[in-house]
């Protein structure tokens, strides 16, 4: 049986689940639970998942539901400190609503805005809106997101984290099947740990790292 390799930590992972006609992994250094990626789709097939998506700047709802992110930005953060929005997809409402306000904010998304002069900046914010759960390789993606950050930055996170009491087979978070990545309350430890985080705040959906 082939050995896989935990693509946060590295540390060697176990057979999890067997969901969907896909195969997880479970690490448990880290915590993580993650698709092996024999069973990833392909790029092209992954861009036309996201052009699904809902990214209308006048949808009530969505706008709800990203409200944690921005309600945070709007206070806690000063208009003049320059944000990046990172996986902001073909749509980009938070960056959008975040304007509407004053605020300063660039975006970055692989397959929509790859524009990688932004990744030259430091930032004092990062916000990332249900994008982390699609990291291919997160300890890549979670190095460059560091290193993008100013002292004190911040970097404003949501997903849907799993825990003890969540039944893997019937959980909604897994039957998309770009989300090849998910985390728990230790893997968001782990990953503060090792990257050099100073503080960690868990408030259901809304993750925040703080440098």
């Amino acid at each position: 049986m082939d050995k896989h390799r935990c693509s946060l930590c590295n540390n060697l992972t176990i057979d999890y689940a067997f969901e969907r006609k896909r195969n997880y992994l479970f690490c448990s250094f880290c915590n993580s639970i993650q698709m092996d990626p024999k069973y990833y789709i392909s790029l092209e097939n992954e861009k036309k998942r996201y052009e699904l998506h809902k990214s209308d700047i006048f949808d009530l709802g969505y706008q709800n539901f990203v409200k944690p992110i921005t309600d945070y930005v709007f206070q806690n953060l000063a208009k003049d400190s320059l944000g990046l929005d990172f996986g902001a997809g073909h749509g980009p409402v938070i960056s959008e609503l975040l304007k509407e306000k004053g605020f300063k904010i660039k975006i970055y998304d692989p397959f929509f805005h790859r524009d990688l002069n932004v990744l030259e900046t430091k930032y004092d914010y990062i916000i990332s809106c249900e994008v982390i759960e699609h990291f291919h390789n997160p300890a890549k993606e979670f190095k460059l997101l560091r290193n993008l950050l100013k002292a004190n930055g911040k970097l404003i996170l949501m997903t849907d984290p799993y825990n003890d009491e969540t039944d893997f087979s019937k959980w909604y978070y897994k039957n998309d099947e770009t989300h090849v990545f998910f985390y728990s309350k230790k893997t968001f430890e782990y990953i503060k740990e090792y990257y050099n985080f100073r503080n960690l705040i868990i408030n259901n959906r809304l993750i925040i790292f703080e440098t």
